[in-house]
């Protein structure tokens, strides 16, 4: 009986190890995407995030302050890392990411997905206000018009996902000081 308890607690384990190393490799190949997940439930100030088979988590740095977390809703976050820690694989993913406004400006303009438009630059403040700079090889395409969407249609979308945060499409430039005064605007 104490062989057979043995034996069961031994291939247990071998199997709880083969899972962690299945999720790790699962994640690890994932590093850097955009992911649609759900709030799972808060721990002091870590937000446990669900992914289906496998938890992530949402530390105080990759937090945007001014968002709350409730649990059951669903958000975009970037899969920032996955670690190996003793207790089985680490998922950390971020809301304060600049790969998180790449992400969605991707996902919700064609031009960039298709390589049309490149973002050349992205400074985030997360929270109050973001600056994208955008170029084109295409002399016919307006890289900015083409970002903001008619209306204002594409932006909005990226807005509200970043829990309307100030986005600013500016258009990337050679010249320094031209740049300067283009990333400076609207002031």
């Amino acid at each position: 009986r104490m062989a057979a308890q043995t034996a069961k607690q031994v291939i247990m384990q071998k199997l709880r190890e083969a899972e962690r190393d299945v999720i790790y490799n699962d994640f690890k190949d994932r590093e850097g995407e955009l992911m649609n997940v759900t709030v799972q439930r808060r721990e002091g100030r870590i937000v446990l995030i669900d992914l289906g088979r496998a938890t992530g988590i949402l530390l105080p740095e990759d937090q945007v302050e001014t968002e709350r977390y409730c649990p059951g809703t669903r958000i975009k976050a970037v899969l920032r890392e996955v670690a190996m820690t003793n207790r089985g694989p680490e998922i950390r993913l971020s809301r304060t990411s600049s790969s998180l406004v790449s992400g969605l400006f991707a996902q919700d303009i064609p031009e960039i997905l298709n390589g049309i438009v490149e973002i050349k630059n992205i400074a985030r403040e997360a929270g109050s206000r973001t600056k994208v700079a955008v170029t084109t090889a295409d002399d016919a395409i307006d890289p900015i018009g083409s970002c903001i969407g008619q209306r204002g249609t594409r932006i909005q979308t990226i807005i509200r996902e970043l829990g309307g945060e100030k986005v600013d499409v500016i258009h990337w430039s050679e010249d320094i000081s031209d740049y300067i005064a283009k990333s400076l605007s609207p002031a």
